[in-house]
């Protein structure tokens, strides 16, 4: 068996997944119940809250792929880069089905240079609000400036919905 079983009753086929396994409700709850940073953050932070929040600093142009740019994390966890680093078969993986849903949503082939500075600016201000104090330096944030603004986490239904409303004012139904 290659596929999992989504809360909208899909069968995700890990081995080839397909555009029309692809459910943005699906992505929406997977995302809220994932916890970044293999949950070693002060508060339990999902992936949706995070994606969420990505989707607010960029762009109009580039909010549906800030708000999905870690939409493959709903059917595959959200694998510190560490260790994913140490896994050339989940990256592949990864990368087949972050494909069919940029496919899917009609996103860009590769993330854009827009989102990946609003994911390391997140990264950055995650840092700062969410992890344990520490002074080692995080090469990818040299430079990076947080945002004003502190991030308070959110329960994960709470992220949920906050992911669909933002859906929502994106114009994606």
């Amino acid at each position: 068996m290659t596929w999992l079983l989504t809360a909208s009753g899909t069968h995700f086929d890990l081995v080839d997944p397909q555009p029309d396994m692809v459910n943005v409700l699906d992505i929406a709850q997977g995302l809220a119940n994932e916890c970044r940073y293999t949950g070693q953050c002060r508060w339990f932070y999902s992936v949706a809250q995070h994606a969420t929040l990505a989707s607010q600093i960029v762009p109009a142009e580039h909010a549906l792929e800030a708000l999905l740019h870690d939409a493959a994390e709903a059917y595959i966890k959200d694998i510190p880069r560490p260790l994913k680093l140490l896994l050339p078969d989940y990256r592949e993986i990864e990368r087949r089905v972050d494909t069919v849903i940029r496919l899917a949503f009609g996103l860009p082939d590769r993330m854009s240079d827009r989102v990946k500075e609003a994911d390391t600016i997140m990264l950055a201000t995650e840092r700062r609000d969410l992890m344990i104090e520490d002074d080692t330096e995080w090469e990818i944030l040299r430079g990076v400036t947080p945002l004003d603004k502190r991030i308070r986490a959110q329960p994960p239904r709470v992220a949920e919905s906050h992911f669909v409303r933002r859906l929502l004012e994106i114009g994606l139904s």
